[in-house]
């Protein structure tokens, strides 16, 4: 008997899509909230804060307006679709990341330097901060349960948690300069905003740069997938195997199956092709697999180079 568990779930679920399409306005409204806010006080850290915002609302955005144009059908040149578009999307926002980290960085030493050249608005600041900390607690509340089940519904609750501690940073920094009339409160925590952005915009570069180079799904187990396919009854060998991505969540898989010779005489290669591909979308979240099935004799004549 074949069994093993299911991948963990992804973004199909339209319950799942709804409260991350909640948890987007949220965000989306608190981001803009305190892009005014930093006009209005003066303060860089709402503006940091509002950029570490921007890396959680884009990521989002960008993944529905992929949606959408890897949702055109394939053509003669374009025989994947447009799947990529959500990879090179994915690119622009992590270099305007790295660029937002590095401006913000940049203001904030500025500021150290000179620290009575802004004046900060603590009180405004502050009420700004409060808002914007209500509003990551109630994202992260709409999305606590489901997070337990999906993959990606868990990535969307660690960077909303993420919001929330920076705009505990702004809260502190606000009281400091109510409290205390001491402004590099501001720059420093700005800093501090701008350190959490640097990993998220480094993580994106390396997924996007490990789709473009055609490397395995992180958390994909080559071999244990090969083990799973070698439990088919007739299946003596899999061999030439590939697996890469054309976006997140869109691996392709393709490999040949070297089966006994009796398997193909008694024709039940059609059979097992449906198996072995109905295996991998089912278990191993790959829609999209090619096999070649060939008799053992013949494998073993052939070069094996996976």
């Amino acid at each position: 008997m074949h069994d093993h568990a299911p991948a963990p779930g992804g973004i199909r679920s339209a319950g799942h899509r709804r409260l991350l399409t909640i948890s987007l306005c949220l965000t989306a409204t608190i981001m803009l909230v305190q892009v005014v806010g930093a006009i209005l006080t003066g303060s860089l850290a709402l503006l940091a804060d509002a950029a570490h915002m921007f890396t959680d609302a884009s990521a989002l955005v960008i993944a529905l307006i992929a949606a959408s144009v890897a949702a055109r059908p394939a053509d003669d040149r374009r025989t994947f679709g447009y799947q990529r578009a959500e990879v090179f999307g994915a690119l622009i926002n992590a270099v305007i990341l790295i660029a937002l980290a590095l401006w913000v960085a940049f203001e904030a030493v500025g500021r150290l330097i000179n620290p009575g050249e802004v004046e900060v608005a603590g009180g405004l600041m502050l009420v700004v901060a409060v808002v914007g900390m209500l509003a990551n607690a109630v994202s992260m509340w709409l999305l606590s349960r489901a997070q337990r089940t999906s993959i990606n519904v868990r990535g969307a609750y660690l960077e909303v948690m993420g919001d929330l501690i920076g705009s505990v940073m702004v809260i502190v920094a606000a009281i400091v300069i109510v409290t205390t009339g001491w402004m590099p409160a501001d720059a420093i925590a700005s800093m501090m905003i701008a350190v959490l952005i640097v990993p998220r915009a480094v993580s994106l570069l390396r997924e996007v740069f490990s789709v473009l180079a055609e490397s395995a799904p992180k958390g994909t187990a080559v071999s244990e997938i090969r083990t799973h396919l070698l439990d088919y009854e007739g299946v003596v060998g899999v061999h030439d195997v590939h697996v890469w991505q054309l976006t997140r969540g869109a691996p392709v898989f393709s490999a040949h199956v070297s089966v006994e010779p009796q398997l193909l005489a008694d024709g039940r290669s059609a059979q097992l092709l449906s198996d072995l591909q109905a295996c991998l979308a089912e278990h191993f979240d790959v829609e999209h697999s090619t096999f070649q099935i060939e008799p053992a004799e013949q494998s073993d004549c052939e070069p094996h180079h996976a």
